[in-house]
Parts: structure tokens; sequence; C-alpha cells
């Protein structure tokens, strides 16, 4: 059976770094984007020089209706998805007394709803098999939280309890769900911070350095692999040591 995985968020960034690794992994990857579909398509044109199975898909996945829609493309192009990967995301900073409830709600949107809404798509083919995967991303500011990023901490602490709760329910019949929770990930959201604010931050891992968007690729890709059947409800830090 052919293994088809929907990977949200995935036009740029760790998103992009995992689909692309998916597909060249064996899966028929659906790359889904909110707005930049100029960088999924030119993700999807590069992946099918290489052979690759993969196919484009425009969704908000804060929109309930387009990310059944999306499903349903998917099915009819590939088959059930067997591997959903919640990527996508919003994220910036803000003191709280500035935080407005149109952004906490567009957080709680895309970052909380978004993965609820395309776990409750994907899971009946799921269900039927007895069989599947799920990993949600998260981010290490949902395991400790960050000052002027309450919101965005919020929503991914509860992506860290949703993946545990779901691991508990789904784990009888068949279906995984785990976690990735990067740190520092050198991806566009580390533009707006001050330029000398990337080397001190290099310094704080003890790594050494801060990580790519692979890095996080291949903790998703371990998660997802048949060799990892054991493992269900854990949240894997990929992060360099910077939580140490």
């Amino acid at each position: 059976m052919e293994k088809i995985a929907l990977v949200t968020g995935s036009s740029r960034g760790i998103g992009r770094a995992i689909a692309a690794q998916l597909a060249r992994s064996g899966w028929a990857v659906c790359i889904n984007y909110i707005e930049r579909q100029d960088c999924a398509e030119d993700l999807a044109a590069r992946l099918t020089a290489e052979g690759c199975r993969v196919m484009v898909c425009q969704a908000d996945v804060a929109d309930r209706e387009a990310v059944n829609a999306m499903v349903r493309r998917i099915e009819e192009n590939f088959g059930p998805v067997s591997l959903l990967v919640n990527n996508a995301g919003i994220a910036g900073q803000c003191l709280i007394q500035d935080v407005t409830p149109e952004m906490w709600r567009r957080y709680f949107g895309v970052n909380v709803d978004g993965a609820f809404h395309t776990t409750q798509a994907v899971l009946p083919h799921m269900l039927h098999e007895h069989e599947g995967c799920i990993v949600n991303i998260s981010s290490i500011w949902g395991v400790r939280g960050a000052s002027c990023e309450a919101v965005y901490s919020a929503t991914k602490h509860a992506l860290i309890g949703l993946t545990k709760s779901l691991a508990a329910e789904l784990g009888p019949t068949g279906i995984r769900v785990n976690c990735v929770a990067p740190g520092v990930v050198k991806t566009d959201m580390l533009d707006a911070l001050p330029p000398e604010a990337l080397p001190m931050l290099e310094q704080e891992t003890p790594v050494g350095r801060l990580g790519t968007p692979e890095d996080i690729a291949h903790a998703v890709c371990f998660l997802a692999d048949e060799k990892a059947s054991f493992i269900t409800g854990q949240v894997l830090l990929s992060d360099g040591g910077y939580l140490l």
C-alpha cells in the first residue's frame, strides 16, 4: 500500500524540509500552503523532477471546510492519508497586554484548531485500517514557555496536551501520535530578531549552532518510520540541547 502524507504549512521553512524529505523517502506527499503558491509549486516541481509523487493544495487549516475539501482532493488523487504532519503555524512576539482578541483567536485557530480539523478529517480511514501516524510540531516554548510569546507558547503547550491525549485514545486502534518540539531553527521567523541575537542563541545551544529545517525533518521522518512503531505519546526535543 502506498504511503501518503499530508504536511500542513509546507511551502516554506520547516514544513518544506519535512515534505521534501518524506517525498524523497518514498512517500506521496501533499504540499499544503495558505498564501505562497509560488513556493509550494516550486517545491512540487523540484520533487517531481526527482521522480517523487507530490501534489499541491491550498487551504487555511483554521477553516474546517477548506481542510475537509483538501483531504478529499488527496484521497481522489493519491488515496487516504496515512501520515499527518501538523506543521502549519504562526508566531510572533508581543507583550500580553498588547495581545488583541483577534490575535489570540487567529493563533489558536491556526496552531491548535488547525491540528484538530486535519486530525478529524484523516481519522476515519486510519480508524478503519487500524493504522496511521500523526506528528504534531510544537516548540521548545511549548515545553518551557517564553516571555513576550505567551500566545504562541500557549498554543504549542496545547499541541503537546493534544498529542498525549490522542496517543492514549488512539493507541488501541493502532494509530501513533507523537510530537516534535524544535529549538531555535534558521527560518524566516528569525528575521524579526536583531542581528546580535543569533550569535547569542548559538552560544546558548550546547551543540554550538542553530537548528536547520532539515534537522526537524529528520526527527519527523524517524517518528513516521515503521521502526518507531513502539513510540507514541512522546515529545521529541530537537533543540541541540537548548533546554538542558
